[in-house]
């Protein structure tokens, strides 16, 4: 069975390659692309958006073609889309787990109003500033700790994936042990941000039927996904293709 500890570590690793993917034109109108580059081919939004970015691309490249520099490259935009859901789903998990789970900062000591209690010794005195020093350096570790979740700054995909799987695995910190509802609420949260990942990278097994019909009218299942060559099934004729030509008729 797959943990929440998979699902979250399956977000951290794959968001780079969801940043490089998003900036790479879709490849389209093979089987060996992958299932959703395949099934993108037969008409998704996605592409038809690519296409019209791409269009008013060249358009305006044809108008000026002594145009120098780099061109703009149009983004998949599903994939953009799915790392703006997953990243507000995470990092809005961490906030509420943090909210409740994570203890204050140690606070700062004050110093003392000598005018109003003075030291009898400077022995006394030599005590009381090492005292101070040393919580001082303790609230300033503790506000910095590199583990405590934060309301701004670094707060990204994987950033919050790694702090809610410290969470689950009761890594220390600054941090009570979280209750079993929120483990079980960063479980959801996990299991669908990893599907969405592994679903726009295609890395999951998929299947899928197709509107279109077989000539023979039978319809046609797609299977592909986690790295395998998808291959087409005809309910009707029972014919079996992949990019390569039929396998089976």
């Amino acid at each position: 069975m797959t943990t929440t500890a998979t699902h979250l570590r399956t977000v951290a690793l794959h968001w780079t390659d969801l940043h490089e993917t998003a900036s790479t034109p879709a490849q389209l109108g093979a089987f060996g692309l992958g299932l959703r580059g395949y099934l993108a081919a037969l008409g998704d939004a996605d592409r038809q958006e690519y296409d019209r970015a791409h269009r008013a691309w060249r358009h305006s490249h044809d108008r000026d073609p002594l145009q120098l520099g780099d061109r703009p490259i149009p983004v998949r935009l599903h994939i953009l889309d799915t790392m703006r859901t997953v990243e507000t789903a995470l990092v809005q998990c961490a906030d509420d787990i943090a909210a409740t789970a994570q203890r204050a900062p140690i606070a700062a000591p004050t110093a003392r109003r000598t005018a109003v209690a003075p030291y009898r010794t400077q022995r006394e005195a030599d005590i009381a500033a090492a005292d101070r020093r040393r919580r001082t350096e303790l609230a300033h570790d503790d506000v910095h700790d590199p583990r405590r979740w934060r309301y701004t700054g670094r707060r990204t995909a994987p950033h919050a994936a790694l702090w809610l799987l410290a969470r689950v695995e009761r890594a220390p910190g600054p941090c009570r042990r979280i209750t079993a509802e929120e483990e079980r609420r960063i479980g959801r949260v996990a299991a669908r941000a990893a599907d969405s990942v592994e679903r726009a990278l295609d890395i999951a097994a998929q299947s899928r039927t197709l509107e279109q019909r077989h000539d023979c009218g039978g319809r046609i299942d797609v299977h592909g996904g986690e790295g395998r060559q998808p291959l087409a099934h005809c309910t009707g004729c029972g014919r079996i293709w992949s990019e390569g030509g039929v396998i089976a008729a």
